[in-house]
């Protein structure tokens, strides 16, 4: 499958850009009648055909929709603190993106080595991982968002926060694949490298927030990051 992607598609017929409609006539050669998938990123996967292969303004023809397709049977989203080295947080974008999640928030909290995220290059790979893995949903990429915002927001569904510290409730630290159920709600709230400070995570839990862990290792936060998001996908994916 050849997947393109289409945010602002109307079927019967669409015109890819002009980058795009390169990568498909003069890289992958596609000529008038060859078959190609465009995703709008909201679920809809629409098999197409060529019917005017430019290299600037190549034209198809949607044949067939699919809807909901391959729709995740939970619904994610993961709250991460982006890393100094913008290339480590791209990285658990791609992997995130791969595995499955439904929304991604760079986290300003009190300890961040990085205070200000510009999303336009982390929109690109998110966009190339989509493709890569053949999805039909974009994961929604929000702005820098401040710790405080994102835990007092009244997210619906269950709250949970991977920290170091020693726990705060009864209950103590839970581990995530343990305590997670299928077909839930999840906002998963991963630190920086120096953690969450204590007056963060005492916030956390009066907001509701669970305490977890991922483990005895020590990972670094795109790591951690990337291990949260696959325990829920396995989670939701055993019979």
């Amino acid at each position: 499958m050849q997947l393109f992607y289409a945010p602002d598609i109307v079927p019967p017929d669409y015109v890819l850009s002009e980058e795009e409609s390169r990568h498909c006539v003069r890289v992958l050669r596609l000529g008038e009648g060859d078959e190609l998938h465009l995703a709008d990123g909201r679920g809809t996967l629409y098999r197409c055909v060529v019917s005017d292969p430019s290299p600037k303004h190549c034209a198809v023809h949607v044949v067939e929709t699919s809807e909901e397709f391959e729709k995740l049977p939970y619904d994610l989203v993961m709250g991460v603190a982006p890393t100094k080295n913008n290339d480590r947080f791209e990285w658990f974008l791609e992997k995130a993106t791969e595995v499955g999640v439904g929304e991604i928030i760079p986290l300003e909290s009190d300890h961040s080595e990085r205070r200000v995220y510009k999303p336009e290059r982390g929109e690109k790979v998110i966009t190339a991982a989509m493709k890569q893995s053949l999805k039909a949903y974009h994961p929604l990429l929000h702005e820098m968002t401040s710790f405080k915002e994102v835990v007092c927001s009244g997210f619906k569904g269950r709250r949970f926060i991977a920290h170091c510290d020693k726990p705060r409730s009864a209950d103590g630290k839970k581990y995530l694949a343990d305590t997670l159920r299928k077909g839930e709600r999840v906002l998963v709230l991963i630190g920086p490298e120096g953690d969450f400070s204590p007056a963060e995570i005492d916030l956390a839990v009066k907001n509701g927030f669970e305490e977890i862990t991922l483990g005895n290792q020590r990972l670094r936060t795109e790591t951690a990051a990337v291990a949260a998001t696959m325990m829920v996908s396995v989670v939701n994916n055993m019979k």
